[in-house]
């Protein structure tokens, strides 16, 4: 692809205009840590006010809206078949419904349009929890499409597949770690954007045993002087890879110090401020420094904490470190030492599965009765206020050119009004 011959300085401006125009183009947005640059975003709303528009959906998903431009789209479960939906911003009426496939099942809060679409303005990319992978223009023409399953073997997650794609620089890196329902390996592949095949594919060994092998994260990126390596978390451990040929560079160990054999891991890791923070299921957090070479468990290691998520993937500006539990516990600590500086705060009772925005100076944190919490951010703890939509809700929100958009199990909300 033509990402490939443009020399680093001018992909990091195109990133950094695509950022500034307000797109959302990953499940944890433009720059991959759940945080939007943009400003005077909606704090209230409920289903009469400053609603501008919603769309009825056909059934509930874990999957997050993707935005580009006037594009809004979908990964879509309709009974046993699974779509691509392409809806206008502007009015929320569909443009466009693609194929994906059938075979879709419910198995707990999941069925198989958890992964979220993944688009770089010229393609849109969308995986499903059966396996299908497929390329279509924006305007919905398809360009290719494969089938993972059908390539490497059946999925062996207890919950069924979930991770979505990550796009760099025109490929898809997918990774695939099971084991709780297969012997087959664990696996990450890096798939070029431009046809569909396979650039390469690496083993990702563990020695996590029954169900935690199983990771329902999203692989990302993180920096380091030798370039930016690709982080992949579950299994029990952490994992940096080096881009060009998916080769493991480090490894850290030590995430499930009792060897807990139903320890599998759902929420995300998230890179700021020069650390990775991993979460596990529960504890330990911990947060590491990228970079190194081989089993770097003890040398990288920089602060753990036990009070971390479950399910919501946390987010960090690289000063402040926010975490939001299952139950609706919220914790703020230092980035950089792991020191608490507020928490076992308890937010609107109910369970949380949706992951925290940070955007405006507010943190944007959305549960499973469709309350969003808009906390303010920074070093004291004050709720500005509580947004309930009144629907089921697993979906993080989308930021874009200042409005919200919030998936529930019935609509597609767009919040307040767009500014161009």
């Amino acid at each position: 692809m033509v990402w490939r011959t443009l020399p680093a300085l001018v992909i990091a401006l195109i990133l950094l205009q695509q950022s500034q125009a307000g797109n959302w183009p990953q499940w944890r947005g433009p720059t991959l840590d759940g945080i939007s640059p943009e400003k005077a975003l909606p704090v209230s709303w409920d289903r009469q006010t400053n609603i501008t528009w919603e769309l009825a959906l056909p059934e509930f998903s874990g999957s997050t809206p993707i935005i580009w431009g006037d594009s809004i789209f979908l990964n879509v479960a309709d009974g046993a078949d699974l779509y691509l939906w392409c809806v206008d911003r502007e009015n929320g009426e569909v443009r466009w419904k693609r194929s994906l496939g059938q075979g879709n099942v419910k198995m707990r809060k999941q069925n198989m349009s958890s992964p979220s679409p993944v688009t770089d303005g010229q393609s849109v990319f969308v995986m499903t929890g059966t396996g299908i992978l497929k390329s279509f223009t924006l305007d919905g023409e398809p360009l290719w499409n494969r089938d993972i399953q059908k390539d490497y073997g059946k999925f062996g997650l207890n919950h069924g597949y979930a991770s979505s794609p990550l796009l760099h620089q025109g490929d898809l890196f997918i990774q695939v770690l099971h084991g709780m329902k297969t012997d087959d390996p664990s696996y990450v592949l890096r798939v070029d954007g431009a046809d569909g095949k396979t650039l390469w594919k690496v083993e990702r060994p563990t020695d996590a045993i029954r169900e935690s092998p199983d990771s329902y994260t999203t692989p990302t990126l993180a920096p380091t002087a030798k370039g930016q390596e690709l982080v992949i978390t579950g299994g029990d451990s952490a994992t940096g890879h080096d881009l060009a040929t998916g080769r493991e560079l480090w490894r850290v160990n030590g995430f499930n110090p009792t060897n807990n054999p139903y320890f599998r891991v759902v929420a995300s890791p998230v890179v700021a401020g020069g650390l990775i923070y991993v979460p596990t299921r529960v504890k330990p957090l911990m947060a590491i420094r990228p970079g190194g070479r081989g089993d770097v468990s003890q040398s990288h290691r920089v602060w753990s904490f036990e009070n971390g998520p479950d399910v919501p993937t946390p987010v960090s500006d690289g000063t402040f470190f926010y975490s939001v539990s299952d139950k609706g516990i919220m914790w703020c600590l230092d980035a950089k030492s792991g020191r608490q500086v507020w928490g076992g705060v308890r937010l609107k009772p109910g369970t949380y599965s949706s992951s925290p925005v940070l955007a405006d100076g507010k943190i944007y944190v959305s549960n499973e009765d469709g309350v969003t919490t808009v906390v303010m951010a920074g070093p004291h703890f004050r709720i500005l206020s509580e947004n309930p939509l009144d629907d089921y809700c697993l979906s993080s929100p989308a930021i874009s050119d200042g409005q919200i958009f919030i998936r529930t199990a019935e609509r597609l909300f767009c919040i307040g009004q767009r500014r161009r």
